[in-house]
């Protein structure tokens, strides 16, 4: 059942959810829109116990987020689980005020405002663990959808020796990262682990000796002797605008949270070119795709080939569950998708997860990066002069020994990790 909608959890609609009803019965009236009453509702114990109990469950299950949900005539509850949501709860549709509220409340919101979105961050204790939940609410027509990201640092590994690099890989990356300069690219999709990538390369190079800031939009975990600044655009404190006055702090080593327009990019080209080692991310399908990208935005090619020395495109798969991992056979059109030869086949174990208690009925149990690492040469800068298509500068990376993501992602499935199916859904479109 690996994508069943239904996340099995014990009864979190129990005793907690009656009171909860009962008590906004009592304490709200749907017509009279009362701050007061809200925030007396938002109060209560039993609204109070339900949200702790969301969030309890979401730690132990180690979810990346939690979606507050407003429909018509339902409500729901769901988690994101190793990139996959879940239904865990349907509270009554008329506890959507109630849960906003005491949501706002504990993220020191504007519990009145219901027009317009808010941001907002709650540090809590949640089951013994130190948690920074970002929460984020958006109007909608029944109400407002509530997305808390769940940052739990015990969880996330910012070591390169767990994110589940090969070790040709990490070599490579370990060589690049203690060069003096040059611009460092990490390049997915949303929920990628990207951050991750980049928090990892700069713990594994965080010495007394040099001098460390970055720049984020938000600051997702506090790395001790690294200047972090968090971005917040409402006082046009924007990536670009931090990059300049970063650059007159004395910096050894910078990393840019993204690189989202042209000034932001031209600025964290001329660090690199004036002696600066720049950690930064990108939107781009594959590590090719950052360099086109990049002349896209309005940086020269010569530019881009004196400071890029290396892009990495990443991104997670699930790994199967272990206490329910079996042995199965593929079938042959996904080997021949997989680009592995039927002979070859004979002598490989495949496995699967059938669906345990472990791993609530999914099959999987966690997730591992896989990765496609484009290192610049003399035979790539040359096609990037000549603003070459990205396919060309991709095929000649490829002769050159680059390994794409789905190359990546089979041999995990060689090594027993993840399986046929999940590799072939997270790399579709990046053979």
């Amino acid at each position: 059942m690996s994508e069943k909608s239904q996340y099995n959890l014990s009864n979190i609609e129990g005793d907690a959810l009656n009171k909860v009803s009962a008590s906004t019965a009592k304490f709200y009236n749907k017509g009279e829109g009362d701050i007061d009453r809200l925030k007396e509702i938002a109060s209560q114990a039993p609204v109070v116990e339900l949200l702790n109990m969301v969030l309890l469950r979401a730690i132990r299950e180690k979810a990346s987020d939690i979606h507050f949900e407003p429909f018509e005539k339902d409500y729901k509850i769901r988690y994101r689980i190793d990139g996959v949501c879940y239904d865990i709860a349907h509270p009554p549709r008329d506890l959507s005020p109630a849960i906003s509220s005491r949501i706002k409340v504990m993220a020191n919101l504007d519990v009145e405002e219901n027009r317009l979105p808010q941001d907002g961050r709650i540090m809590m204790d949640i089951g013994g663990k130190n948690v920074d939940l970002r929460v984020s609410t958006l109007p909608t027509l029944y109400g407002e959808s509530i997305v808390m990201r769940v940052l739990d640092r015990s969880i996330v590994s910012l070591s390169l020796d767990q994110l589940g690099m090969n070790d040709d890989v990490k070599t490579t990356i370990r060589r690049m990262i203690r060069r003096p300069n040059g611009i460092l690219l990490t390049t997915g999709p949303t929920g990628s682990g990207k951050t991750t990538t980049l928090y990892s390369c700069l713990r594994e190079i965080n010495k007394i000796e040099y001098k460390i800031i970055t720049s984020e939009d938000p600051v997702e975990y506090d790395i001790e002797g690294i200047i972090q600044v968090a971005i917040n655009s409402k006082i046009n404190l924007t990536f670009a605008r931090t990059l300049r006055h970063i650059l007159r702090q004395d910096p050894d080593i910078i990393m840019v949270g993204e690189m989202r327009d042209f000034e932001t990019a031209e600025i964290a080209v001329q660090a690199a070119l004036t002696g600066h080692l720049v950690f930064t991310a990108l939107h781009a399908n594959d590590a090719p795709g950052a360099i086109t990208m990049l002349m896209d935005m309005g940086i020269e090619p010569f530019l881009i080939t004196s400071t890029v020395r290396a892009v990495i495109a990443q991104r997670l798969v699930r790994i199967i569950c272990r206490r329910c991992k079996k042995v199965y056979e593929p079938q042959r059109t996904e080997l021949v998708e997989l680009g592995i030869p039927e002979g070859q086949a004979h002598g490989i174990k495949f496995y699967k997860g059938d669906g345990c208690s472990e791993c609530n009925g999914s099959g999987y149990k966690g997730r591992i990066g896989i990765y496609e690492l484009f290192v610049m040469n003399e035979g790539i800068k040359d096609l990037i002069v000549k603003r070459a298509a990205s396919s060309a500068i991709r095929n000649i990376a490829r002769r050159s020994g680059m390994k794409t993501l789905r190359e990546d992602a089979v041999r995990k499935i060689l090594d027993g990790i993840t399986s046929v199916e999940e590799v072939l859904k997270v790399t579709k479109e990046y053979i």
